[in-house]
């Protein structure tokens, strides 16, 4: 991935727009490629049709998801939407936005709790329990794993490697991420890149929600 690692960060701020500009970095090229997009207000990405589904994660800001027969969703900061295939998807906003896509293939397997079309934020498709780590895989393939974790204040996982490359999406509350040795406290709406093998653990220091989008290429 093409991304800072071992230290927090934020994709929101790294990716401020640029005045009459739409921007988009390539973070990740594979079978699930991912970018980062920044609209500057009153920018438009023309409506197309494109045959795999976009999951998209607002990290700043307010856009519109629209297309053909009066589709249009409405999101900002927190919301996720999957696109729909075969149909005509666009992004505009009117004050800016800046937004992660993550191309999502049809034979991907998506978790019933998401449906293409419907906006979420992803800290609501798992909830807190006493003592506990609970996990949900949102979508996942022999290549790639999208899954949302809620740990319970305290609640951690040990050291471990990953065989892959990861991007951490914090949610909700504050956590501490253990990298290499060293600590990184990480809080909501903030970032955190893991190489493959990299030794990692994460504790909650308070109730804690984050996303971990995991590529085995």
């Amino acid at each position: 991935m093409k991304e800072k690692v071992g230290e927090v960060f934020s994709i929101a701020r790294d990716n401020e727009p640029v005045a009459g500009c739409t921007v988009s970095k390539a973070v990740y090229e594979g079978a699930n490629d991912i970018i980062y997009f920044s609209l500057a207000e009153n920018t438009d990405i023309s409506a197309e049709i494109y045959p795999y589904h976009k999951l998209l994660i607002v990290a700043e800001g307010r856009m519109s998801v629209y297309g053909d027969k009066g589709f249009i969703r409405e999101l900002e900061t927190g919301d996720c939407i999957i696109t729909m295939t075969d149909t005509p998807v666009g992004m505009k906003t009117n004050n800016g936005a800046v937004y992660t896509e993550i191309s999502i293939r049809r034979e991907d397997i998506m978790n019933n709790s998401v449906k293409a079309g419907e906006v979420f934020k992803l800290a609501d498709l798992v909830p807190y329990a006493d003592g506990k780590i609970v996990n949900m895989d949102v979508v996942h393939n022999d290549k790639m794993k999208f899954i949302v974790m809620a740990f319970d204040e305290g609640a951690a996982l040990s050291e471990h490697a990953a065989p892959g490359e990861a991007i951490v999406f914090a949610l909700d509350g504050e956590g501490v991420i253990g990298y290499e040795g060293k600590e990184h406290v990480i809080k909501a709406g903030e970032n955190f890149h893991f190489a493959k093998a990299g030794l990692h653990s994460v504790r909650a220091t308070k109730k804690f929600k984050m996303a971990l989008l995991l590529t085995l290429e």
